[in-house]
Formats: C-alpha cells, sequence, structure tokens
C-alpha cells in the first residue's frame, strides 16, 4: 500500500517540453498535424494510422501508428496536475503481463523507464511470445501511453525513428475536469477540405 500523502513523481525525459510530446500549449501552431482529438500527430512519409475501437462503446480507445516495420499504439490519459502516472502503471502493466504468461523486466530507456515484455500473442496467431516494449510520459495534467512492438522493439535503428514518432505526439488535454486515470477522448481526424 503507498502513502496516500506522497505524490507519485512525473516520469518525464529532462527536455520533454523542447522535444515531446508535446502539450497543446507546446506545439508548433503551423505544423500540419492530423488532430485526433486528445491527441495530434505529424504526418510523416511511410506511416499508416489505425484506430482502435471498442466494440460495445464504439468508442475509439487507442490510436496505432505502423511505422518503420514497427507498431505504436498510443493512449492519452488524464492525469493529476501535481504528480505523474507512469510509475504506477508500470507496475499495473508488470503484474499483468506476469499473469498473462509473459515475462518481463524494466529497464532504463532513451525516454526513461521502460517495460520489456515478452506476451503470448493472440490464439489466432500461434502460441509463440511477442516482444513489446511499454513507454510512459506525464505531462502537464496528462499521461501518454505508448506500446512498441515489430522491428522497434529489438532493432535500434527502428526504436530511435519509433521514438521519435513518439516525441512528435502533441496531447490535447482540453479544460474540462476529469478525473486521473480517464481516456482523453479520442476522435476520427476530419477528411481534408479541398483547401
Amino acid at each position: 500500500m503507498t502513502d496516500n500523502n506522497a505524490t507519485p513523481s512525473k516520469s518525464a525525459p529532462a527536455n520533454r517540453a523542447t522535444d515531446g510530446p508535446f502539450d497543446d500549449s507546446e506545439a508548433n501552431p503551423v505544423r500540419p498535424y492530423i488532430d485526433l482529438g486528445g491527441i495530434k500527430i505529424l504526418p510523416r512519409e511511410g506511416l499508416n494510422l489505425r484506430l482502435e475501437v471498442e466494440e460495445q462503446s464504439k468508442r475509439i480507445v487507442a490510436v496505432g501508428l505502423d511505422y518503420a516495420e514497427s507498431s505504436l499504439q498510443v493512449q492519452p490519459f488524464a492525469a493529476p496536475r501535481s504528480g505523474g502516472l507512469w510509475d504506477e502503471t508500470r507496475v499495473q502493466l508488470r503484474d499483468q503481463v506476469r499473469a498473462q504468461g509473459g515475462r518481463v523486466e524494466e529497464r532504463e530507456g532513451p525516454l526513461g523507464k521502460e517495460l520489456l515484455a515478452e506476451v503470448p500473442a493472440p490464439a489466432s496467431e500461434g502460441s509463440e511470445l511477442r516482444l513489446a516494449r511499454f513507454i510512459g510520459i506525464d505531462g502537464p495534467r496528462w499521461f501518454l501511453r505508448g506500446v512498441i512492438g515489430g522491428a522497434a522493439a529489438s532493432d535500434l535503428d527502428a526504436a530511435a525513428k519509433v521514438e521519435d514518432l513518439f516525441r512528435s505526439i502533441v496531447v490535447v488535454r482540453g479544460g474540462a475536469p476529469m478525473p486521473p486515470r480517464d481516456l482523453i477522448p479520442l476522435k476520427m481526424p476530419a477528411t481534408p477540405g479541398s483547401a
């Protein structure tokens, strides 16, 4: 049990405000971002975007980005102004992976503490373990979680490209009050007009 008086510290690279992931207030307003509501993505050559929708609620629950022979699934969450969520989230993820029969280790990565996990693949894909990296960054009043799969889970060159993609994301927390750990709402991107 943790001491409720202790504020969990924020876990983010020291240069987050200048190198990303960015808060909406820090983003370059002239860049042509794809607006997905809670996050904005900077388009780049070879990037494919997928929206992951929850069956029952039809709510978009994650954004999947396919890039550099890798996948990056991202989710933005509301966080308290004072503290962060990544330290606590890592413990929960570690327990979940182990409960599913996977292996997981915590390590220091380019973005701070991360989890390197071998997770069981879905039954439809055979029974082998798949490598995944869980990354997270605490921003001002938000927390951005990423799951990296494919080449970037083990290949340093692909990893650098996907980490750069993660750091280019802009989180749009909005001013509305939200309980910590609530998913910041995501939406379909607007279809580009003829402008």
